[in-house]
């Protein structure tokens, strides 16, 4: 399994976080999405993950990624 995480900007609530994490979750290989608004990280467990598809997903959930984080 691999971990892919992002810094996301204009999530403020908990009704984002849903947004992220549902549209994420429907990329293919995604197994678990965590969304944290106060920091505007959204942390992304799966196999095969794509990020471009990953970067489409919180588009269309009506965010921006600002950031990949590397660990």
């Amino acid at each position: 399994m691999e971990r892919i995480e992002y810094l996301v900007t204009g999530m403020t609530c908990e009704h984002c976080a849903a947004s992220v994490t549902e549209e994420v979750s429907r990329v293919p290989g995604v197994m678990d999405v965590d969304v944290d608004v106060s920091a505007g990280a959204v942390a992304v467990d799966g196999t095969d993950l794509d990020d471009a598809s990953l970067r489409a997903a919180v588009a269309e959930a009506g965010y921006q990624v600002t950031a990949l984080v590397l660990a």
